[in-house]
């Protein structure tokens, strides 16, 4: 099972990333496994440490991916690491194992400290659909247009049935995203 999340990360230097992640749970660890090149592998490299958060404002998965990334942060408890103020649960990791691959090492981490915040109280449709078109926008560099497109209509019925307005924003944030993607793809728009 993968849990979708969002994972921040310190640069060596300190400087907060803030990236939507899929995790897994395996024999008692977190599994973190990013494509090379990233960001947040690079950062999970060398600092060894990571804060796993998860928070019901989808706006945070959109605005990670398509530019709004100025979240609010807390300092961790136990770990050198930043916390998403918005976090109803987190998670301090500490790195214990790497498998290392081409394309996507698998990193093992363990957590040294977790703390709730706020009650979930489970998504809606629409967050849900953000959610999932955000995960398509990740990979719009390795997925056909037309998938895209079909994808988004579908998940487009949950948003006109019950999306709120933090909802509809992200929404607009990714949708913006395909849309200067296709136009870079088909040429559209460009003198």
């Amino acid at each position: 099972m993968i849990y979708e999340s969002i994972l921040t990360t310190l640069s060596p230097e300190g400087v907060p990333h803030i990236a939507p992640f899929g995790v897994r749970e395996r024999n008692g660890l977190i599994l973190i496994a990013p494509f090379r090149p990233s960001v947040t592998l690079d950062n999970l490299l060398s600092t060894r440490h990571a804060v796993l958060n998860f928070t019901d404002d989808v706006r945070v998965f959109a605005g990670s991916l398509s530019g709004h990334r100025d979240w609010p942060l807390t300092k961790a408890s136990k770990i050198d690491g930043v916390v998403l103020s918005s976090a109803l649960t987190h998670r301090e990791l500490a790195l214990v194992e790497v498998k290392e691959d081409q394309v996507r090492p698998e990193l093992y981490f363990r957590v040294v400290h977790e703390e709730t915040h706020a009650p979930f109280r489970g998504f809606n449709r629409a967050q849900a659909a953000v959610i999932e078109l955000a995960v398509l926008v990740s990979r719009l560099h390795m997925l056909p247009l037309d998938k895209i497109e079909t994808e988004l209509n579908y998940l487009k019925i949950a948003i006109e049935k019950t999306a709120g307005e933090r909802e509809l924003e992200a929404w607009q944030w990714l949708v913006d995203k395909v849309e200067n993607h296709k136009a870079m793809i088909t040429g559209e728009n460009q003198a």
